[in-house]
């Protein structure tokens, strides 16, 4: 199962968040996502555990839990689906009709 895990505290290390879900079981993958330009933390990463009762215990009891002076949120990562970004995409268009534009 692939769980999610956000509000991570920004300093912890893959190795850490590995370990924190091995007390539940085996764990295949730990991850934790980076800023691509400045390689820093982005707060949130994944685990791959491949026991779904020891991946659900997991995150029945690390929800919520206070990690490094953090409340974590652990849950059931969704599948993310290939083509558009979500709404709420900022890369651009500002997202309103400004009107017809006018020749000065």
């Amino acid at each position: 199962m692939n769980i999610f895990v956000g509000s991570l505290p920004f300093r912890m290390e893959e190795a850490e968040l590995k370990e924190l879900f091995e007390a539940y079981g085996e764990v295949a993958s730990a991850r934790i996502i980076t800023d691509k330009f400045s390689g820093r933390s982005r707060g949130f990463g994944f685990v791959e555990m491949p026991d779904d009762a020891a991946a659900q215990k997991a995150i029945e009891e690390l929800n919520n839990a206070e990690v490094g002076g953090r409340t974590i949120v652990v849950n059931q990562s969704e599948e993310r689906k290939e083509g558009r970004r979500p709404s709420g995409d900022r890369r651009g268009g500002g997202g309103f009709d400004r009107g017809p534009r006018r020749e000065y």
